[in-house]
């Protein structure tokens, strides 16, 4: 495995590997990805394998231009059409009705697919050079946390892939937002980095709707991104009575019994939610690593980017409840 910087040269190496069926971590704007070329099952297999990814769960494919795009699904919504002028590229998904040329894998044998177009000059020159879509989940193994920085894929992954992309630290931090427009109703499969409030603004209501039993898109299942550490939601008394052990606090603005914390995280001093959301993984990787026996996270107000934070940070405690 490789980690190199994302210069011109190496983003043209990484292209490459892809071309020849490997696997190359890269930047997005919201996490790293694991990306493969989409269109071969032969590389998406060697995703899950790479992740210990269950194969039920369907996969995101990026795109870098609407040519692209209309080449894997269909797109005759005019709502759709809405999102994508507001939104693309960042940090939204799309599921669409599929076309043939997208592998059974990428979808988990769904008619639908997943698509979106990153918000990175990394990810999108990528894109271009393989030419073809990428099949990207975030650069972690299977359930744990989400990298934003290119040392949290190598600490997770190592060796199991072929090369690393820095590109310095993801400026959103959450993975995107999920949509599925039916026309009966739309849908919000993950919350995510676009807030559900601003997409309703464009296109309506959106009725969340989580099948985590038999995900349609990523980041549906009920315990996920999670720290290898028993994490638990703040609890003045649990915390007390754990007060012989080594913990860590994880606050939006700011700390609360320091005395019981060995080391604590501050999502945002300010309380702006788009930087809590940037903070997010890397704090939780931070707290991981310092050795303790448990994290306390605290929970922050379903508004906004707050409700795509409880989403991860709720499916982080429901490992450990």
């Amino acid at each position: 495995m490789k980690l190199l910087k994302a210069t011109n040269r190496n983003i043209s190496l990484a292209a490459k590997l892809l071309k020849t069926n490997g696997l190359v971590a890269f930047p997005t704007e919201t996490v790293y990805g694991l990306g493969a070329n989409g269109l071969s099952a032969i590389a998406v297999a060697k995703i899950f394998e790479a992740k210990e990814r269950p194969i039920f769960n369907p996969l995101i494919l990026h795109v870098s231009s609407i040519e692209m795009l209309n080449s894997v699904a269909d797109v005759n919504n005019s709502k759709i059409e809405k999102l994508i002028t507001k939104f693309w590229p960042g940090p939204l998904t799309l599921v669409l009705p599929k076309k043939n040329i997208v592998p059974e894998l990428v979808t988990a044998g769904l008619e639908t697919v997943a698509v979106r177009m990153p918000n990175n000059k990394t990810a999108l020159d990528l894109i271009e050079k393989l030419g073809k879509p990428i099949a990207a989940p975030s650069a972690n193994l299977f359930g744990q946390l989400s990298p934003t920085k290119a040392i949290h894929v190598k600490q997770q992954l190592g060796n199991r892939i072929d090369l690393i992309l820095d590109g310095g630290d993801c400026s959103v931090g959450v993975e995107s937002t999920i949509v599925n427009i039916l026309a009966e109703e739309n849908l919000l499969l993950r919350p995510g980095g676009i807030a559900k409030e601003e997409i309703e603004l464009e296109i309506g209501e959106l009725i969340e709707n989580n099948k985590s039993s038999t995900p349609n898109s990523p980041g549906q299942l009920k315990i996920h991104y999670a720290p290898t550490v028993p994490t638990y939601f703040f609890d003045e008394e649990k915390i007390k009575a754990q007060s012989n052990k080594k913990n860590g606090g994880l606050f939006f603005q700011d700390s609360k019994f320091d005395d019981y914390f060995s080391y604590v995280k501050i999502l945002s001093t300010s309380g702006n939610l788009n930087e809590a959301a940037s903070n997010l993984f890397s704090s939780l990787h931070y707290l991981e690593n310092k050795n303790l026996d448990m994290i306390f996270v605290e929970p922050i107000e379903l508004k906004g980017l707050g409700i795509a934070i409880m989403d991860r940070l709720t499916k982080a405690v429901n490992k450990y409840l």
